[in-house]
């Protein structure tokens, strides 16, 4: 399998669930800005929308939107702590997570790194991330170690991804303990430290 990536971009949750899965692949990063990879293949012609993330296969069928790269990744790992079997309760809490993290939360921070959003876009932006993030911490109040429950799973590797983009934004993620905490818990997975480190977005430890 190969993964398009830009780095720290919303394709990060789904390298991170490769790594999490212990799957055999390798990426390969796209330039945002002329949208070509890093070999100099026109992205557009890997995906004609242009955005990442997109896994080719090993048939050469290309998967795209993370929410459904990670849960193809994960119903296949046979992991079901990442992705719960289907019809069932935690199946069915799973699917509105990633839910709410793609529309509620991942959407409302387009505004803040597109060049042509104008202030009033940015500011409004900023209060609708900000009160996303508010719900977030007040989902994890009840002590839970992830966002679903006691077990990582895809929904974590995604809502990590996004909140760490308030780093970028200069949001930050103000006076939220439990949002802290659960970011802080996250980054220390091996799965989530492999992805930083083959993005650049860490340095490797001496």
């Amino acid at each position: 399998m190969k993964l398009y990536y830009i780095p720290g971009a919303c394709s990060l949750a789904s390298h991170i669930v490769l790594h999490e899965t212990g799957a055999t692949f390798e990426i390969e990063r796209v330039d945002g800005a002329t949208h070509t990879t890093e070999t100099g293949a026109d992205f557009y012609k890997v995906h004609s929308k242009g955005y990442v993330p997109a896994l080719r296969l090993e048939d050469g069928e290309l998967l795209t939107e993370g929410p459904s790269i990670m849960q193809f990744i994960a119903d296949n790992s046979g992991k079901t702590s990442l992705s719960p079997s289907l019809g069932s309760i935690a199946r069915a809490k799973l699917q509105s997570g990633l839910n709410f993290i793609s529309t509620e939360l991942h959407k409302s921070f387009s505004p803040l790194f597109k060049k042509d959003s104008t202030e009033d876009e940015k500011t409004a932006a900023r209060k609708k991330v900000a009160l996303r993030l508010d719900d977030v911490e007040a989902e994890l109040s009840d002590g839970r170690a992830f966002f679903l429950g006691e077990d990582f799973s895809i929904a974590d590797a995604y809502l990590f991804t996004v909140a760490n983009w308030t780093k970028p934004t200069g949001l930050g993620l103000g006076e939220r303990p439990n949002l802290i905490a659960y970011v802080g818990r996250v980054a220390e997975r091996p799965s989530v430290q492999a992805a930083l480190l083959a993005e650049g977005l860490i340095n490797k430890a001496a």
